[in-house]
């Protein structure tokens, strides 16, 4: 983890013309990891300017050449993903475990993202007039701002990153400050492995950081992923002024537990969805709808696997759970425990910070269990990003799909049942972007679609084919071989 981390921008790392730094800390012992740029107005447009000049190059830089930069990277990557992983659980917490997933599916999706530059199809179809061919090509949008969240800090570059260079746009990075030392493990492979100087550019810092990329003018594409809040407020200015944009905004998601399930495999997925990753991820089940016959028995099991996780530092082997990611997000926490009991509900486990057992250096909280909860209840509906999940009891399938599509957010559901008519109602009823049948609301693949519904984003999807359609667009071609003047419908 030796310094300095400096922006990367055209190539080159460099010191920040704002001459303003940040520290960041471990969350889970409150070391200092190191000291990394507080970017400002300068840096930002010198990096989209970068962008913007190695764009007209990288784009006619044939789609196969560019995936070769990109399988480098994986291969880089793989080599490297012990301190990788390492490194992730450092600066933000989750288990290593967990943050090794996190490294295999940046990995994942390189290789993937990769692939595409032998693909990357149009459509060729047959004219309406003689002599005369058509088609359709893909072609980039240019530069694109990839402003990413600390949770995922290796997987979420590479989704947005992978698929952009691809296609032949060029990007400037905005990592959160929360997870700035695999942004600089990132662009250190990316300089590794050939990419060209201005390509990816790398700027560090926080809110004022992004909106200075956000604003530039030569930016032609958002890509982000965070809070409700922030990306309507991305959505107002890229609308007003013509950007594109890709959002990924979070999810209030559900597990739905029917009489007829596999209560132990239920149970699994349950502990799993809640408490994976301290519950800081935006599929995490913060809702757990259960059928009436079986509610208070599962409650009772769930309660006793919440309170018997091990919290501690990610970086030991016995930990379950490691910290949250920092002391605002812990005081946001700790308040949801007080709105939760002023609407009626009940805190069967945890509501408070963990401390003692050398946890009080840390940002730790109880793996907590709301039960009496109300569909209707904000700790039913908003997203607490924490070690947090509700008991909501249903009377039948109907019911529990009906109180699962009744939120904001419309990301990820799974449901538990051993009928599969009822599996198959539910795929139907279920209005969430992602559907799982008997597995937990965690374990997206890289080959399909990612995204969501309702305010979980603006209806472009991260992975699979799908993302080629949020960094690309699509240009129509017409040759006509005729020798004459065709009119189209009109000569019909």
């Amino acid at each position: 983890m030796a310094g300095p981390y400096l922006n990367y921008i055209n190539g080159r790392w460099r010191e920040p013309r704002s001459d303003r730094w940040f520290e960041r800390e471990n969350p889970a012992t409150g070391e200092v990891i190191g000291r990394f740029p507080d970017s400002g107005a300068d840096d930002v447009a010198e990096a989209v300017a970068a962008a913007a000049g190695a764009w007209e190059t990288w784009r006619f830089t044939p789609a196969p050449r560019r995936a070769e930069v990109l399988f480098r990277a994986g291969e880089l990557m793989t080599a490297g993903e012990d301190e990788l992983a390492r490194h992730v659980t450092v600066e933000m917490g989750k288990v290593l475990k967990e943050a090794a997933g996190d490294i295999q599916e940046a990995i994942d999706m390189t290789y993937y993202a990769a692939g595409e530059g032998r693909r990357m199809f149009g459509q060729t179809t047959p004219s309406e007039l003689p002599s005369k061919f058509a088609m359709s090509v893909r072609q980039p949008h240019g530069v694109v701002a990839a402003i990413t969240p600390w949770n995922f800090p290796m997987a979420i570059p590479c989704w947005k990153l992978m698929f952009a260079l691809v296609t032949g746009n060029t990007a400037v990075f905005k990592p959160s400050p929360y997870s700035p030392l695999s942004a600089f493990n990132l662009l250190r492979i990316f300089e590794e492995a050939g990419l060209p100087p201005g390509v990816v550019n790398l700027v560090f810092g926080g809110d004022q950081t992004g909106a200075h990329l956000v604003e530039d003018p030569r930016v032609a594409m958002v890509s982000f992923t965070g809070s409700l809040e922030v990306g309507r407020e991305i959505a107002a200015y890229c609308g007003r002024n013509g950007k594109r944009l890709h959002l990924e905004l979070g999810g209030k998601n559900a597990i739905i537990v029917l009489d007829d399930a596999d209560l132990d495999l239920a149970m699994e997925g349950a502990v799993w969805s809640a408490f994976g990753t301290s519950g800081q991820r935006c599929t995490a089940a913060s809702r757990l709808i259960v059928q009436q016959p079986v509610a208070a028995g599962f409650t009772d099991r769930l309660v006793a696997r919440a309170t018997a996780l091990r919290l501690g530092n990610g970086l030991d082997a016995s930990t379950d759970m490691g910290p949250v990611v920092n002391q605002p997000q812990l005081e946001k926490i700790q308040r949801y425990m007080d709105i939760g009991r002023d609407e009626g509900a009940t805190l069967a486990c945890g509501g408070a910070r963990a401390t003692g057992n050398g946890l009080n250096s840390g940002y730790f909280f109880q793996p907590t269990v709301f039960t009496d909860v109300r569909p209707r209840m904000r700790v039913a509906q908003e997203e607490i990003f924490g070690p947090v999940t509700d008991i909501i009891t249903c009377s039948d399938l109907e019911d529990a799909v009906a109180i699962n599509n009744d939120v904001p957010y419309g990301l990820v559901t799974s449901i538990y049942t051993a009928d599969t008519s009822k599996a198959f109602r539910a795929l139907e009823r279920i209005t969430t972007g992602i559907v799982y049948i008997n597995a937990g609301t965690i374990g997206a693949e890289v080959h399909l679609p990612f995204g969501g519904t309702r305010g979980t984003g603006n209806g472009h999807r991260e992975a699979g084919q799908a993302a080629l359609d949020s960094y690309s667009e699509w240009k129509s071609v017409y040759i006509d071989y005729s020798g004459r003047l065709q009119k189209a419908q009109i000569d019909r």
